[in-house]
């Protein structure tokens, strides 16, 4: 039996009132998923926990069935490992956005989504900038880059921007959790205060703020951690695993899973993404691995934008541009697959931001009765016969074993 996972990130949400009281997944037109939904098995996943930040790396740790509160030491280090970077044991990797500020205040975590292009100068400029003090600094995708500190303490209090939209910098700064963590705090808030002088003056901002686009005028790094150790799926599952994404956090994890990174060209974890171009390599994948992990990035992205319609159009895109053409493959090439599709958890666009409520989980068996759900969102799914899930519950129950 093959296996594959479908994570429409951050397609969740809560009803709107523009929707009369529905959400985006309600409203969709998306009838490939409610056919997983009306044909499988349903039900709802927690996949971050109370006491857990409400990021994509716990949240997609948690769908992979690992223990974020052993696995998890921030977004960085798993970036790293997707761009190849090579961490010392006493390396901190920080995760590191160029971001828009306006009066003070972020006005955007993704600087309007700056192009790698534009990306690459700016990150080049700053690396150059700061050759002299004890930071490296490595390009990643669009706004998303890698900060590591050698010897750095990563028991610091940070702001992820995607999160603090509106609110003004001063009250966000890096902050040292313990005394002995207060100089590498003091270090990062001099990066932020001394990348906003070289960037509002950069030519690529000047350019940018004339073409009507945001600047990129600082620098933000957030998510601090050192490397994990964790058993792969090989040793946990006995399989052989794939996974497809644009973005590098998503790399990074399945790299530490022991998973094999497929990329697909005109994959850019927006709007926009290869959706036709991940799901052929999904299903090119199938020939040489047991189970795929199908990342698209696309509805959270509208989500952090507060964005209904775009987030309406990234979940219907996801259902008949990927999931579709997925599974019209399966049967074409007459090949059986558990299939699942879930969002790794909520973006309410009233928010712009990640909350920790449970989502819903669609699993189609082949060969195994269907329950009585009838369409995937976030109240149907309730019903179903999976019921509530937590921990390792939803990839054991994809696979149909425990893992030892």
């Amino acid at each position: 039996m093959k296996y594959i996972v479908i994570l429409g990130d951050g397609m969740a949400d809560y009803p709107v009132a523009e929707l009369q009281g529905k959400t985006p997944l309600m409203t969709a037109n998306k009838p490939t998923m409610d056919w997983i939904a009306r044909h499988g098995r349903c039900g709802v996943l927690q996949t971050i926990e109370p006491d857990m930040p409400t990021g994509s790396a716990v949240a997609n740790l948690a769908v992979l069935g690992y223990d974020p509160r052993e696995t998890f030491q921030g977004r960085g280090v798993l970036e790293a490992a997707s761009l190849g970077v090579e961490l010392a044991d006493d390396d901190m990797a920080m995760r590191v956005n160029l971001i828009c500020t306006e009066n003070g205040a972020i006005r955007s975590h993704s600087a309007g989504h700056i192009s790698n292009e534009e990306a690459s100068v700016l990150i080049k400029s700053l690396a150059e900038y700061f050759h002299d003090r004890p930071v490296r600094l490595y390009q990643g995708l669009s706004y998303r880059h890698l900060l590591v500190v050698p010897k750095g303490d990563p028991r610091l209090k940070c702001a992820p921007p995607h999160d603090h939209v509106g609110r003004p910098v001063g009250e966000l700064m890096v902050r040292p959790l313990v005394p002995e963590a207060a100089d590498t705090a003091g270090l990062l808030n001099g990066v932020i205060e001394d990348s906003g002088q070289i960037l509002s003056a950069h030519p690529v901002n000047r350019k940018r703020i004339e073409a009507g686009k945001q600047p990129a005028n600082l620098l933000w790094p957030w998510s601090p951690g050192r490397k994990p150790a964790m058993k792969t799926f090989q040793e946990r599952f006995g399989i052989r695993g794939a996974a497809i994404s644009a973005v590098d956090l998503i790399k990074g994890l399945a790299i530490y899973a022991g998973m094999d990174v497929i990329d697909v060209e005109g994959a850019t974890g927006l709007f926009d993404t290869n959706f036709e171009g991940k799901a052929d390599a999904c299903l090119e994948a199938l020939k040489d691995h047991d189970f795929v992990y199908v990342h698209v990035e696309a509805a959270d992205e509208a989500g952090h934008d507060r964005n209904l319609q775009l987030k309406i159009q990234c979940i219907e895109d996801l259902d008949r541009r990927l999931i579709r053409r997925i599974m019209n493959g399966l049967q074409q090439r007459k090949m059986e697959a558990v299939v699942a599709v879930l969002p790794d958890h909520p973006t309410p666009v009233a928010l712009g931001s990640h909350v920790r409520d449970p989502v819903p989980v669609a699993i189609y068996f082949p060969g195994k009765s269907p329950d009585d759900v009838v369409r995937f969102d976030e109240v149907s799914v309730k019903s179903g016969c999976l019921g509530f899930m937590k921990q390792a519950e939803f990839i054991e129950t994809v696979f149909g074993r425990r893992m030892p």
